[in-house]
């Protein structure tokens, strides 16, 4: 198969325009979280608000998204039904999960991933000194239907004037904005629905679920190393596939793959050739290329250069997947 230049480049989304939405979540409006910028690049996401720009509607079986946030600004605690991975772009970022966030926590550098377990309540905060960015790939095509949130981030938000609908969608009371006849406000888990969500000890989660950026840099000097996937180093199987690449990773020649390839730019400058054209790839930037498409992929100055490569599987994305 071919591509034209021009259809390429609407299959990638460059970092320097992407389109924030300021009002995705609940917590849009409680202090300490109300700063901060959520990004749809590939699929709607989990966004809850009719603001959210979505930059590539088709999705691969997976979605791709990004947070960004100022110092100090947090993602209030919340779980999901499909895998959530975020690798750290920019910054330095404190993740920590539990009923109330104090289960335990890890820190991610710039280039680090962590694959957070599905079930339980988990949250992120940029604790850098700039304004920081992480990565997302969320699983499913719908991401999992949504969030669950912990019972106290509705009670804050609603005290700050929102309120989420049980259909899925906010409402900003200070707008004049109230819920549709006959839907009601998202109802809050109950004491034995609290019970279903673990508190995983630290060990566990460093131990299977975090993988750092010069341990990967060291694996993928002469071939891609696995990070996410059923014999990678992060086991699972959430419906995609998570490699990392760096110089030397893969020869100059082209190849192609019968699957959706989607390249996130870590580091350097990248030259993607296939047959109808080229591009360019910078930091944050995000390129879906089509199963089929005849395609090489090298860096394209010297110094470090490295990048995640995410592939559909035919496995069903849902829960962490244990042997």
């Amino acid at each position: 198969m071919t591509l034209s230049q021009a259809e390429m480049e609407r299959r990638i989304v460059r970092y320097g325009e992407l389109k924030p939405c300021r009002t995705a979540f609940i917590d849009a409006h409680t202090p300490g979280s109300n700063q901060k910028e959520n990004f749809t690049i590939i699929g709607g996401g989990v966004s809850e608000s009719a603001d959210q720009h979505v930059h590539i509607k088709e999705t691969p079986g997976f979605n791709i998204g990004a947070a960004g946030q100022p110092p100090k600004c947090r993602n209030s605690l919340h779980s999901h039904r499909t895998a959530e991975v975020f690798f750290v772009l920019k910054g330095r970022w404190r993740f920590f999960w539990g009923r109330w966030g104090n289960a335990g926590e890890v820190v991610l550098e710039e280039g680090d991933i962590i694959n957070i377990p599905t079930g339980i309540f988990r949250g992120f905060e940029n604790i850098g000194t700039d304004y920081g960015m992480i990565m997302a790939i969320l699983g499913g095509d719908d991401a999992g239907g949504g969030v669950i949130w912990a019972p106290q981030v509705i009670e804050d938000a609603k005290d700050h004037g929102l309120v989420l609908g049980e259909n899925g969608k906010l409402y900003d009371s200070k707008k004049g904005q109230t819920p549709p006849e006959g839907v009601k406000p998202m109802p809050l888990l109950t004491d034995e629905q609290l019970k279903a969500f673990p508190e995983t000890p630290v060990r566990d989660v460093v131990r299977d679920y975090v993988a750092r950026y010069w341990d990967l840099m060291a694996l993928a000097a002469k071939e891609p190393a696995k990070v996410i996937g059923e014999q990678a180093l992060l086991r699972d199987k959430p419906g995609f596939e998570v490699e990392f690449l760096t110089r030397g990773s893969i020869p100059e020649d082209a190849y192609s793959v019968d699957r959706h390839e989607i390249l996130m730019i870590m580091r350097g400058h990248w030259k993607l050739t296939w047959d109808g054209g080229e591009a360019a790839l910078a930091p944050g930037d995000t390129c879906a290329v089509p199963p089929g498409l005849r395609h090489s992929l090298t860096p394209s100055m010297t110094g470090e250069a490295s990048l995640y490569r995410v592939t559909n599987t035919q496995d069903k994305a849902g829960a962490t997947w244990r042997e």
